[in-house]
């Protein structure tokens, strides 16, 4: 087992490798592709840390990636303070209103919170909108970039940290004993109570930890685009977080970097359809949600299965379980 789990270390290692030398050989619109799926990977890897182990589905995950960008933006924009300041004050400042909307709904849990959530977003969303000194609203407040000098690479490998801290995060909370308390609150709340599970103090700092995650993810999206618009915060991003979510696996570690990374470069081959292509998304969300429960993840898992239960028994048939 420890040669197995060493030999799984040194083929990630090298992956990430590989990964990370890859932009050098891609040009600048390949670059820009590579480094909107590491956001993505941000944003749905700290939403299914929410949803997939918690089981607590809010429909707000957008707006405090909104809250992170803005708060940055606005700091270094008409405060002069250093972008990265800024990223550090934005993240933290997710994490508080998260913490703050946790404590006011995750009492009420189930479709409760959705709706909190989504009442909680719209009315961040016509905020930004209306706000126009403050937030400029429709037409986008002009942020400065994170590094002097603008540089495609520079900005991934940006990313490609920010990426890897969330998903180290989430990593180390699903894997210690508050991510059985997750999971005990995700199956059975009441059971988990009676155990001494305290289902509240898990749901918010589950809230909490979400809701900073995508605050940072939001704020190094902002100084990248150097324009800071309603649209991070709107509930077609939060659909398509959602959609990349389920169909790459929902509840699983990897799924959210296989959905993210997939439907952003699917969706470079569909943007003629304008914004049809998340409804698009949301209908395979749909799908996969009724008949591949486990997304991608859970279609890979079960090919694999089928096959290595095929090589010990090759007198069963290939359909066998």
């Amino acid at each position: 087992m420890d040669m197995r789990m060493t030999k799984n270390r040194w083929l990630l290692a090298a992956g990430l490798v590989a990964f990370a030398l890859l932009p050098w050989g891609l040009g600048v619109y390949h670059q820009h592709i590579m480094i909107v799926s590491l956001f993505y990977v941000m944003m749905a890897a700290s939403w299914n840390l929410l949803a997939g182990y918690t089981g607590q589905v809010s429909f707000g995950h957008a707006a405090f990636a909104g809250i992170g960008a803005y708060a940055s933006g606005i700091l270094a924009a008409k405060a002069g303070v250093n972008p990265w300041v800024g990223v550090a004050a934005g993240t933290l400042l997710a994490a508080i209103f998260g913490f703050l909307v946790g404590i006011l709904c995750l009492k009420l849990g189930g479709i409760y919170l959705s709706l909190t959530t989504l009442g909680f977003s719209e009315i961040l969303h016509i905020i930004i909108n209306n706000e126009y000194e403050i937030t400029r609203g429709t037409m986008g407040l002009q942020v400065p970039g994170l590094l002097s000098e603008y540089s495609k690479l520079a900005y991934f490998y940006i990313f490609l940290a920010g990426a890897l801290l969330t998903l180290g995060v989430v990593y180390r909370l699903i894997h210690s004993d508050l991510g059985l308390n997750f999971r005990a609150v995700q199956n059975d709340e009441r059971a988990a109570a009676s155990l001494g599970v305290d289902v509240v103090k898990v749901r918010v700092l589950a809230f909490t930890v979400s809701s900073a995650l995508a605050g940072m993810a939001g704020a190094l999206y902002g100084h990248y685009l150097l324009l800071i618009t309603p649209q991070i915060p709107s509930l077609d991003q939060q659909f398509l977080v959602l959609s990349m979510t389920v169909i790459g696996g929902m509840g699983s570690f990897v799924g959210p970097v296989i959905g993210a990374f997939g439907l952003e470069i699917l969706s470079e081959y569909i943007r003629a359809y304008g914004e049809y292509h998340v409804l698009a998304f949301g209908l395979v969300a749909l799908a996969v949600a009724r008949f591949a429960p486990r997304g991608m993840v859970g279609i890979f898992r079960s090919v694999w299965e089928r096959r290595r239960q095929a090589a010990v028994h090759p007198s069963l048939p290939a359909e066998s379980p």
